[in-house]
């Protein structure tokens, strides 16, 4: 019989901390934060741990020569049960998802769960993967942005340069685009290092994902507000100082350690992008989730 501790491993349970702050980022700068948004967040660990349920079951024979302790191989968890769960995980993904935002959140969760299936049965191991992965966590972000209210506002003055004269729910995505982008573009870089955990690297690869850390940190920044400098400082120093470990010794080991750093480091990225939308209590509340999954990191693995 399957225990609940091999299906926590299975879905990588702690690592769902990395998610809501996706949806809450997305939320803040589209100005739609409100009672909408947690459920929209707990829609998005539930897609999460379904594509990483659905990761290990299209995996399960790869894992079984490379990382047979996994769940499956290791036989604690039927391929049956897996795919059963990345299934049904969905589905309670795609229902939270339409019964907080409705229509509008739908026509994200969809696409969002379609990206997530579509790179763990197609993309994962082709060059196109990290782009793949990065466009799920972008949509994640844009989740948090839908439910914006559709009404059109035609008084003058309003909206922000081309967005004006859009209807307000697409003006709302519109906004949250830049902050998807830069959650999109760590993600790159998290899921180009992952390739190489079994294998190692060699030294290229972390020069170019440390580049792309660096002006991830740099979009996350304020001009006038400290605590969007200050968490933005946090995230770049914690998982570049990994990369860098990597630069200097590109092993398997090291490149892991590094995926974790970016898995979990995510957090004070996301508390730093809701800071400088103007909610600056709820992005340290965001960046807090860091640390905390730091700490169940090492009772279950994010990688």
């Amino acid at each position: 019989m399957t225990r609940l501790a091999d299906l926590a491993e299975l879905v990588r349970a702690p690592a769902a901390l990395s998610v809501p702050g996706d949806v809450v980022a997305g939320a803040a700068a589209a100005g739609a934060l409100d009672r909408r948004t947690p459920a929209l967040a707990g829609a998005s660990v539930l897609l999460y741990w379904a594509g990483m349920a659905a990761n290990d079951w299209a995996d399960r024979r790869l894992d079984a020569v490379e990382r047979p302790e996994r769940p499956i191989p290791s036989g604690r968890v039927h391929p049956a049960a897996a795919f059963g769960v990345a299934a049904g995980l969905t589905a309670a993904g795609l229902a939270v998802a339409t019964a907080a935002g409705g229509r509008r959140a739908a026509a994200v969760a969809v696409p969002l769960a379609g990206a997530i299936w579509g790179y763990d049965l197609l993309a994962k191991n082709t060059a196109a993967g990290p782009a793949v992965m990065a466009a799920c966590r972008g949509l994640d972000v844009l989740l948090g942005a839908s439910p914006a209210p559709g009404r059109r506002d035609r008084r003058a003055g309003t909206g922000r340069g081309a967005t004006r004269g859009v209807p307000s729910a697409r003006r709302g995505v519109l906004r949250a685009l830049p902050a998807a982008l830069t959650v999109a573009a760590h993600t790159w870089t998290v899921t180009a290092l992952s390739r190489r955990e079994v294998s190692g690297a060699d030294r290229r690869l972390p020069q170019a994902t440390l580049a792309g850390t660096a002006l991830v940190a740099a979009t996350a920044l304020s001009r006038t507000e400290p605590v969007p400098a200050a968490l933005a400082a946090g995230y770049a120093t914690r998982y570049g100082s990994a990369q860098v470990r990597v630069l200097a010794d590109p092993s398997p080991a090291r490149v892991r350690a590094a995926v974790g750093a970016g898995i979990t480091g995510l957090p004070a990225l996301q508390g730093a992008l809701t800071a400088r939308a103007g909610a600056r209590l709820l992005g340290l509340a965001v960046a807090a989730a860091a640390p905390l999954g730091r700490r169940l990191a090492r009772l279950i693995s994010p990688t």
